[in-house]
């Protein structure tokens, strides 16, 4: 018998509803053969078929937007300027992966000539992406907006014209099912064939989903644990497929002597701002911070701490996430100091996330390398430059990493040069909690941080769902629009030169 799916009031922990049952394995099996067989016709609304349902859908979670981001607000507790913003993001990305459809040069088109090589004769051979099919992605516990299912993964595979099944996240299901009945009432007035979208309850039918034989790559973003077992689970298929994860990172912050010494409570300030920023429940979150020993380094310190215990507690998304901080913290206290820690809010409010800041020296950081998630950070101190950076090489994969320095510090070009193997972005005297959506971003890194090269953030996340196909010596009408002789279409490479529309 199927389970209930029911709506929790994040501030109260007490159930509001009941918004449906969990979907059985006959309900995944029928969106998978749904979203497999209007797959070509997705794909024939052609780019600016697509860029049309993508605009219509933005439009109507923007028409819808006081429901939405008060039932996001019920079921997360971040709060409604919060998530008004993650509204405006998660439009707004939409809408830039319509921009991407019309501008067109993801396609990679590609035209090389019939003629003569140094190698001999070459046929007419043309090449781009195509759709790779029908997508899975996975709804996230810390963004119910962006990240979940009007999100960036959604929002990317439908752009490449992939259908998508959407697996709602426990945490936040009423909101999941307003925003889904809002793209998919969009999605089909603007052309799109009904079953484009589709919506699924449950941890095993998240599985099922994963093993479906019409799902031809996963988008999710969740725990390293939850991860690597869909990872395992989409490998061992008869026909592994790409599982595109975002999984564990503590990106680390460094900062440099100099800057110590510089400014060292504007950075211990920061840094504090950007560990508890949402109650410390952000993939980006600088777990670790590489100070120097001295003066500039106990300074900032000093600031931490102080800025630390003006921050109140915060409401967790879930219960599973409010055993796993208290269970990170407790493992830190055994392993490192405790600087400092927030006082909590009430006697009886045993929920509430409270902040705490610890420290450690270099020669123990080895101990420190799992995320805690939620509102915590290390300090790890150093005297040596040389062994700070044998040290860094030696990290774990990591979506981020900061560098503090002066201007012409000379130690900061060394860290950057070792930081980069190790992470997908550099922030230079900024902090990483915040994530553009932009042409130029990137959202991912080496394992354990993702599972591939790949952004999860930004528009070459659309790169994911598509795969390369190559027509030698096909005649013109068969051939896609983008590679046909006559107008440029779209930007694309003709016999090594690149051409673009209007030339």
């Amino acid at each position: 018998m199927s389970q209930e799916v029911i709506s929790i009031d994040a501030r109260t922990g007490e159930p509001t509803g009941v918004v449906g049952v969990e979907s059985s394995s006959d309900d995944v099996a029928a969106a998978g053969a749904a979203a497999a067989s209007v797959a070509a016709e997705f794909e024939a609304l052609q780019r600016d078929g697509r860029a049309r349902v993508l605009r219509a859908i933005a439009d109507s979670l923007d028409a819808d937007r006081s429901t939405i981001v008060e039932l996001a607000d019920r079921e997360s507790a971040l709060g409604q300027p919060r998530l008004t913003g993650e509204l405006n993001r998660t439009a707004y990305q939409l809408r830039l992966f319509a921009d991407v459809l019309d501008e067109g040069s993801y396609l990679e088109a590609t035209i090389d000539h019939a003629g003569e090589t140094p190698m001999g004769p070459r046929p007419d051979l043309r090449r781009m992406l195509v759709p790779i099919g029908p997508v899975a992605v996975f709804g996230a516990s810390n963004f119910p907006l962006a990240f979940s299912v009007a999100g960036g993964d959604t929002a990317s595979a439908l752009a490449a014209g992939c259908p998508v099944v959407i697996k709602a996240h426990p945490s936040h299901p009423a909101t999941s099912v307003r925003v889904f009945d809002a793209m998919r009432a969009a999605a089909k007035s603007a052309g799109a064939p009904d079953g484009v979208v589709q919506l699924v309850h449950g941890v095993d039918a998240g599985r099922a989903l994963v093993t479906n034989p019409a799902i031809r790559a996963v988008g999710f973003t969740g725990s390293l644990a939850g991860g690597r077992a869909l990872f395992d689970l989409a490998a061992s298929r008869p026909d592994p497929i790409p599982f595109y994860g975002e999984l564990s990172s503590v990106n680390p912050l460094v900062v440099t002597p100099a800057a110590a010494a510089e400014r060292p409570e504007q950075i211990g300030r920061g840094l504090i701002d950007s560990a508890t920023l949402g109650v410390g429940q952000f993939c980006t979150k600088p777990g670790l911070a590489f100070i120097p020993t001295g003066a500039g380094g106990d300074a900032l310190r000093d600031a931490a701490a102080d800025q630390l215990s003006g921050k109140p507690p915060g409401v967790p998304l879930n219960t599973g996430i409010s055993d796993a901080y208290a269970t990170g913290l407790d493992r830190l206290r055994k392993t490192v100091t405790l600087v400092a820690e927030a006082q909590p809010q009430a006697a009886d409010s045993t929920s509430d996330m409270r902040g705490a800041l610890f420290e450690t020296s270099l020669d123990d950081v080895a101990g420190v390398l799992e995320e805690c998630f939620g509102p915590t950070t290390v300090l790890v101190r150093y005297d040596d430059e040389d062994a700070l950076l044998e040290r860094l090489r030696k990290l774990p994969g990591e979506l981020t990493a900061t560098i503090h320095a002066s201007s012409d510090d000379p130690f900061a070009a060394k860290l950057d040069a070792t930081l980069r193997n190790v992470v997908g972005r550099v922030i230079w005297n900024g902090y990483p909690t915040g994530v553009a959506v932009s042409w130029a971003m990137q959202h991912g890194g080496p394992w354990p941080a993702t599972t591939s090269a790949h952004t999860s953030v930004g528009t070459t996340a659309i790169r994911r769902f598509l795969r390369p196909i190559a027509w030698q010596d096909a005649p013109q009408h068969v051939l896609p629009a983008e590679l046909r002789d006559g107008p440029v279409t779209v930007p694309r490479r003709v016999d090594g030169r690149l051409v673009l529309p209007g030339q």
